[in-house]
């Protein structure tokens, strides 16, 4: 089966999925030190928030802080690893900016969570996964 993927993208938000996305990826990737393996990140792009006397909006520059620390973290994970690897932080839609990724670096295979984050932390929408099933032009493996 792995004989088929030589570039698996993990799309990634630090949720608790997508932790697990990036484990199955990982011991996907282990079986075969051929497989590249690229750990994509996307922030979406900065909204007004309704506040109490008016508006406020999410720091960009802090997301892009925190994408970086977490980036950082993913790379030192990723070292256990003897594969390929990289990770990209990315800003725009997340559906298209990851099913973009994929065509750009010709992904054979998609792993990501069933769902993102929500809330002020939130990385990914919640219909992610189900606009990158139905758009990425390689098979994508959905982690539970």
């Amino acid at each position: 089966m792995l004989t088929d993927y030589s570039r698996i993208v993990v799309a990634y938000d630090h949720s608790e999925l997508s932790k697990k996305a990036l484990k199955m990826a990982m011991n996907l990737a282990k079986q075969d030190n051929q497989i590249e393996m690229i750990v994509v990140m996307v922030l979406q792009p900065v909204r007004p928030l309704p506040y109490a006397y008016g508006f406020v909006t999410d720091s960009q520059e802090t997301q892009r802080e925190e994408g970086n620390t977490i980036r950082y973290e993913i790379q030192q994970e990723l070292t256990e690893l003897p594969n390929k690897t990289r990770t990209v932080l990315l800003e725009g839609n997340p559906g298209q900016m990851i099913v973009d990724c994929v065509k750009q670096n010709d992904a054979d295979l998609v792993v990501m969570g069933s769902r993102g984050l929500s809330g002020l932390k939130e990385l990914f929408l919640g219909s992610v996964s189900h606009y990158v099933v139905q758009k990425a032009p390689c098979p994508v493996f959905i982690v539970k």
